[in-house]
């Protein structure tokens, strides 16, 4: 199987020939017309002439007018005319001398197309010993119809034509060379640009995702396909920084609970002890396992939502209802903070979302404003319908969060320096799996800082129809 670049270098080629062999025919064809023209008006100029001399004389003396020999000025224009005059019935009248004993040939058709007063152009291929053209050209002198026939050789003009169908030949072939060879160049320098960007993407491998393509530097074809493998690059390290850092955090995150795990069962074997420390340290680890449990529940579910697994049309459902139930969920933890939840807003109509989804979300919002309000302060939950979008809004009385940390506050695994200092619990995966939930639905979250402090969280859901 031929390859891509002898392929485009055939379909050049092919292109080539069938440019330079159009061009030629025409160029050709062009010459050939204009020769032949020439010729016949030569031809219909000498026989209107002894046409008009003829009528002129009133046939008194019909015959053809010749120069006397010796009498005309020396010329190299070949003067081989052969010229006949005839009646109506294809008589001969008089003829040229350089007719000889030869008589120029008039048929049927003929005498009857020059009856009807036509001047008529014949090809005689096999009259004489050269190709003649021949013209016929009616007259009537009083009543009476007589034709002029001249006749020349076509030899001159066969000759022209074949000269310059082998001129046309030889340019056609250096026309044909001349761009084969531009066409060779530009293929080749195409093809070396290809391979150049084909060896340099074979040296890019995982742990050198940062290298780029070189540009060639031009704005055609070749530069954009750089320069979009460049940015299909770039957003594959990106993918791969992420999935690292990820898989980074997550052991982290997994290897601590364990180690303090392990930490506490060793220290209650080290020696006896009263069943009063057996329980508590049993209590200790069932919260370690807890923690492992939410943390593998949710990178889970993370997992899921990457794979596009966890994507569903979901349900209408009534949205007010929705977020009142899991307000009252989030009322005996709030309680115990000493923290009040408030909600104000309503949606009239029901919204198509995923139930448990949405719920995860808020319940999420809520615990994530739950661990930085302080005691005392109110959370506010606020639901509204604007510009065609559902907004959920969770606003609480908190420290906010730092403008530099608010482009990373859904990155996984990311927490915040007022969350590490304070200790608050949590692993940072909270908030990322809200906003993977809210895309997967169609759906974003948002969030800022309020004017008089706290940070404010915004879940906006599109509403169909």
């Amino acid at each position: 199987m031929l390859s891509l670049r002898q392929r485009l270098i055939a379909v050049h080629l092919l292109a080539i020939l069938a440019a330079v062999g159009a061009t030629a025919g025409a160029g050709w064809w062009v010459l050939s017309q204009s020769v032949n023209r020439q010729l016949d008006t030569a031809l219909l100029a000498l026989a209107e002439a002894e046409a008009a001399m003829l009528t002129d004389g009133g046939a008194a003396v019909i015959r053809v007018h010749e120069a006397p020999q010796g009498s005309a000025p020396p010329s190299l224009t070949r003067l081989d005319r052969l010229v006949q005059i005839i009646d109506s019935q294809g008589w001969i009248l008089a003829r040229s001398s350089n007719l000889g004993t030869e008589d120029l040939p008039a048929s049927s058709q003929l005498l009857e197309q020059l009856a009807a007063g036509r001047t008529v152009f014949e090809t005689l291929p096999d009259t004489s010993e050269e190709p003649l053209r021949m013209v016929s050209v009616p007259a009537r002198v009083k009543g009476q119809l007589y034709a002029v026939q001249v006749a020349g050789s076509l030899d001159d003009a066969n000759s022209t034509l074949r000269s310059a169908a082998l001129l046309f030949a030889a340019m056609a072939v250096a026309l044909m060379a001349a761009l084969g060879w531009a066409g060779a160049r530009l293929s080749r320098k195409l093809f070396v640009a290809i391979e150049n960007i084909v060896e340099q993407a074979g040296r890019i491998e995982d742990n050198h995702l940062d290298r780029r393509l070189p540009h060639p530097g031009g704005d055609d074809e070749i530069g954009h396909l750089v320069t979009t493998l460049n940015a299909m690059l770039e957003r594959i390290e990106g993918a791969f920084e992420t999935q690292r850092r990820f898989t980074a955090d997550a052991s982290h995150e997994l290897r601590s609970p364990l180690s303090r795990l392990r930490a506490e069962i060793e220290i209650t074997l080290r020696r006896p002890r009263e069943s009063g420390d057996y329980v508590a340290a049993l209590r200790s680890c069932l919260e370690e396992v807890e923690r492992l449990t939410t943390l593998v529940e949710e990178l889970l579910m993370l997992a899921r939502i990457d794979a596009g697994q966890e994507r569903g049309p979901g349900q209408r459902v009534a949205l007010t209802a929705l977020v009142r139930d899991t307000i009252a969920r989030m009322e005996a933890p709030a309680r115990e903070h000493g923290i009040a939840l408030s909600y104000a807003g309503a949606v009239a109509d029901d919204v198509q979302v995923n139930h448990a989804a949405l719920g995860l979300v808020l319940r999420n919002l809520l615990e994530n404003a739950l661990k930085f309000s302080p005691p005392g302060g109110c959370i506010e939950i606020g639901l509204e319908q604007k510009d065609g979008a559902v907004l959920l809004t969770v606003a609480d009385q908190g420290p906010g969060i730092a403008a530099a940390e608010l482009p990373y506050v859904f990155d996984r695994f990311f927490r915040g320096s007022g969350a590490r200092a304070s200790e608050v619990a949590g692993v940072g995966l909270g908030l990322a799996l809200s906003q993977s939930i809210m895309r997967a639905g169609g759906g974003t979250i948002t969030t800022a800082n309020r004017p008089g402090g706290g940070a404010l969280f915004t879940v906006q859901l599109q509403e169909t129809p």
